[in-house]
């Protein structure tokens, strides 16, 4: 007969897979991708480093785990800004997602860099596709709504969005790498989008 886990062994196994997840975090905020070695995770959780491998059988699984986790909440984060009531306009929701994910990516450089640029295994390459699309699809509904309306002149949402993904990214990742994000990096973005978008006087927007 096949062992089965008791709800408790259980929890205390659950319970220390999101004491790992949580420490491991805590390094790639600091330290990036590089610092998050399976030694360095244990040694923050309090565990052997068996016990990291026990839940992350390598490396690349948990930098997978630890890109889901940070992406899953700055989409969400992106899109709670985008859905405000207090945004009416749709280039007023773009400028939202724009604002939220340049002013999280400057609250916390390290693992914004992280994210966006620095060198890692194949399979965070992989899950870094998806984050994109992810943002993508948060901007393409709003630009998508302002074509409908006719608040923005007729463009392919899906396009727009990409290039603004792209863009967006390009523009923090020298400034995050360095150190040298200036006071003008946010309100420079907002005009690039706007004009992006088709906003008439987006200078003065």
């Amino acid at each position: 007969m096949p062992y089965r886990r008791t709800p408790a062994v259980q929890a205390r196994l659950d319970a220390q897979r999101a004491s790992v997840v949580d420490a491991a975090l805590g390094l790639l905020a600091e330290q990036g991708y590089a610092g998050c070695t399976m030694a360095a995770v244990a040694a923050r959780a309090g565990i052997a480093t068996g016990s990291v491998y026990r839940h992350f059988p390598s490396k690349a699984e948990l930098a997978v785990e630890l890109f889901r986790t940070v992406v899953s909440r700055e989409v969400a984060a992106v899109s709670e800004a985008a859905g405000h009531p207090g945004h009416g306009s749709a280039a007023e929701r773009v400028v939202a997602v724009i604002e939220t994910f340049a002013q999280r990516a400057l609250k916390s450089p390290r693992l914004a860099y992280a994210l966006l640029a620095e060198p890692v295994d194949p399979a965070v390459d992989g899950e870094r596709l998806v984050f994109r699309r992810a943002f993508r699809d948060v901007f393409a509904a709003r630009v998508q709504e302002g074509v409908r309306s006719g608040e923005l002149p007729p463009q392919d949402p899906l396009l727009t969005a990409s290039a603004l993904v792209g863009a967006g990214a390009e523009a923090l990742v020298g400034p995050l790498a360095e150190g040298s994000v200036g006071p003008e990096t946010v309100p420079a973005l907002v005009t690039f989008t706007l004009r992006a978008l088709g906003v008439p006087d987006a200078d003065h927007a």
